[in-house]
């Protein structure tokens, strides 16, 4: 059973070593302040949303510069309010982020695309020599045994068989 509970974490984020000068983003639900200039209009919170339950902490940043390289700390003091007790967490983050003119990519992601196209080929030739067997198999089950008559066809109990092929008895 879980117990009721609010969670209130302010994320700070500072870059690092400048001085404290009180950050560059806090976000204390359900208000989010971008303090340094620099990152107006380009960070953006994709944490848990409409809740003071936050249970995931993310901040994106657009529109990416040379001037952004470098370290940053980020800091979350998360407390947990219960009915008896309060429950009090501190994390702290260093991200070094580096700037590139063009996004390398992952070589997880080449390798995957081409298993992708790979596979699509020889699923579809599978596929090709699958339906190649059954009609086949469908074609010479057909010329070995071709139904004489209607009857064949219909699944008819012997007893019956005579009456439905000639007159129907009046009762």
């Amino acid at each position: 059973m879980e117990s009721p509970g609010e969670c209130h974490c302010p994320l700070i984020i500072k870059r690092f070593p400048e001085p404290w000068l009180g950050g560059i983003y806090i976000y204390n639900y359900p208000q989010d302040d971008i303090l340094d200039e620099r990152f107006k209009g380009r960070l953006v919170w994709n944490g848990s949303r409409n809740t003071e339950d936050i249970q995931d902490m993310s901040v994106i940043i657009t529109n990416v510069s040379y001037s952004h390289h470098g370290d940053y700390i980020c800091k979350v003091n998360r407390t947990l309010t219960f009915n008896s007790h309060e429950y009090n967490t501190n994390v702290t983050k260093f991200i070094h982020l580096t700037v590139v003119a063009k996004a390398n990519r992952d070589i997880a992601s080449i390798v995957s695309e081409i298993m992708m196209y790979v596979l699509i080929v020889v699923l579809t030739i599978w596929l090709v020599a699958e339906m190649i067997y059954c009609y086949r198999k469908i074609a010479a089950a057909g010329e070995e045994a071709v139904p004489e008559n209607a009857s064949d066809y219909l699944a008819i109990t012997s007893d019956s068989k005579d009456n439905c092929l000639g007159e129907q008895p009046q009762v």
